[in-house]
């Protein structure tokens, strides 16, 4: 019987879950009540890449907290924000120099949502038919009402299906399962094309954008793209006058090894979204990153961007992102995710040994693993087996933090989790993690494959 803690007043993500009282942190690792430390495999869920307990970064969010804490953005622009703005942009392609700071990844999307509209109506007129956003299969962009009608992770979507515009999708480059019944590269990429099919079935003049993750993150774990993928969609889109959207929330600021991901591929979208990573953790973040013809023209127009929220380019959020991002320049912390992420990739071939391990994919330090009943077959594990979340609780066991996700295959069925350590690992802690991972699946197999 699993003894659940007592959550007071606080309303957790779930009353069914038995989750661990983290009392504090320190670099890769987050102890728990008993004092047992846990390396933080995924950190956090992809945000606390600095790590843990960074006093640098914390001596500024209080110097900027008793300086100037808050001024409303309708009424003030502040230093710290500006600052943090430009080092942003000093990350972002040379094309993208505007910055929109704001809470959280899913208000960088809808901001991406309302932008890409506004562009269309300032450049053409409020006559323009160009409102509709195709996103993918497979993908997550957020929990408000407006990213869960963009979206295509159907457990997240389900309850809510009433509430939002849903919008159309294409499928994913889930190569492992290709939902073409292909196989890279006899396929021609045809899941690359499959946007400019949909594009020209609803007609360009009414297509605003396409958003994308680059590499897929908690719904398919750490899924990459052929390298001719990225490539191709740029050019439809460009083809067709729609914007492209990176959804970089999880895969930018250094996590793959580059400032953002679609720097692997050269390709250079009409708008980045970024998040987590952005203050380590330290502060709650988002930022929509924007070409210059976009901001351009709405200052030949309007003049205004018609949206807003009340954190919107707050300036304590704004310290923790100059921090963050000095500090990961410094350091260079992405060109060590870089090395780190390939000493890792080659670690978790040899995974392939365990027979519940169907595939493993990703780049730099977003590693993602598929949990199979037969690798033979890449049959699944019934839903009601949960193998996501044997797996995770064996890795808990060993001292290692992973990040669990399903149905990826249907809607239903389909296990995966990543693994994303924080950028600061060492050889010795990408050495461990994976000692701690191996135990954890042999573990996990032993569970869920029983020797007779």
């Amino acid at each position: 019987m699993i003894c659940v803690p007592e959550y007071g007043a606080m309303i957790p993500r779930s009353y069914k879950t038995a989750l661990k009282k983290a009392v504090r942190g320190e670099g890769i690792y987050i102890f728990d009540e008993d004092k047992k430390p846990y390396i933080d495999g995924c950190s956090g869920a992809l945000l606390s890449s600095v790590g843990h307990g960074n006093k640098e970064i914390a001596d500024a969010i209080y110097k900027q907290l008793t300086t100037l804490e808050f001024a409303h953005p309708s009424r003030w622009y502040n230093e710290a924000t500006m600052e943090a703005s430009k080092e942003v942009a000093s990350m972002s392609p040379e094309e993208l120099n505007y910055v929109w700071l704001v809470s959280g990844g899913s208000e960088a999307i809808e901001s991406a949502l309302k932008l890409a509209r506004q562009y269309f109506v300032e450049r053409d007129g409020v006559s323009s038919a160009k409102y509709v956003m195709i996103a993918r299969w497979n993908s997550y962009h957020g929990s408000t009402i407006g990213t869960m009608g963009l979206a295509g992770s159907m457990a997240r979507r389900r309850t809510f299906y009433p509430l939002y515009q849903d919008y159309p999708k294409i499928a994913s480059h889930y190569c492992y399962r290709c939902p073409f019944g292909l196989s890279y590269p006899s396929c021609d990429i045809r899941c690359a094309y499959d946007l400019e099919h949909e594009i020209r079935k609803i007609g360009a003049q009414y297509i605003a954008a396409f958003v994308a993750e680059p590499i897929v993150g908690s719904t398919v774990g750490g899924l990459h793209p052929p390298k001719e993928y990225w490539p191709i969609v740029r050019d439809i889109c460009s083809k067709y006058d729609v914007l492209l959207i990176a959804d970089e929330i999880m895969t930018g600021i250094g996590r793959t090894g580059k400032n953002f991901c679609l720097n692997h591929w050269n390709v250079v979208p009409d708008m980045i979204c970024s998040a987590k990573a952005l203050s380590g953790g330290y502060s709650p973040v988002g930022a929509l990153i924007v070409k210059d013809e976009i901001i351009e023209t709405l200052k030949e127009g309007s003049g205004a961007f018609q949206h807003g929220h009340t954190y919107n380019a707050n300036p304590v959020t704004a310290a923790a992102v100059t921090a963050t991002l000095r500090l990961i320049k410094r350091e260079g912390l992405v060109e060590n995710a870089y090395i780190q992420g390939e000493r890792l990739g080659k670690k978790l071939q040899s995974l392939y040994e365990i027979p519940i391990v169907g595939d493993v994919r990703g780049m730099g330090l977003m590693r993602g693993i598929e949990i199979v009943a037969d690798p033979a077959t890449r049959q699944a594990f019934p839903s009601p087996v949960n193998a996501a979340g044997v797996v995770t609780n064996e890795c808990l066991k060993q001292g290692l933090v992973v990040y669990p996700g399903r149905g990826q295959i249907d809607g239903i069925e389909g296990d995966q989790f990543l693994v994303a350590p924080p950028l600061i690992v060492t050889e010795q802690d990408v050495d461990e993690i994976f000692t701690r991972l191996e135990k954890g699946l042999r573990a996990a197999r032993d569970i869920l494959l029983p020797r007779q």
